[in-house]
């Protein structure tokens, strides 16, 4: 290969490993905490059964999170946002 051919294929080699590195990062999220303090400003009477709740949202269960919430006490909107929260 050309020296002169070589510039552009490294180039397009190293565009495409920073562009896979972007794409590979891991993309920011919430967690159970966050879905706990959604619960507490929304919806203060189902705290105590948030802890569990949330940790099912996190974990990818969100019928069970928002089931969980709904049974203590929040209502289903504020259920479904807490358990968005969580993921």
């Amino acid at each position: 290969m050309r020296p002169s051919a070589r510039i552009p294929s490294i180039l397009a080699a190293l565009a495409l490993a920073a562009g896979g590195a972007v794409v590979a990062a891991p993309s920011a999220h919430a967690d159970a905490k966050a879905c706990e303090q959604y619960v507490a400003q929304h919806s203060p009477k189902a705290t105590d059964g948030a802890v569990e709740a949330c940790y099912q949202g996190q974990v990818g269960n969100q019928t069970s999170c928002v089931s969980s919430l709904v049974a203590v006490g929040a209502s289903k909107d504020d259920a479904n946002s807490a358990c968005e929260a969580s993921r």
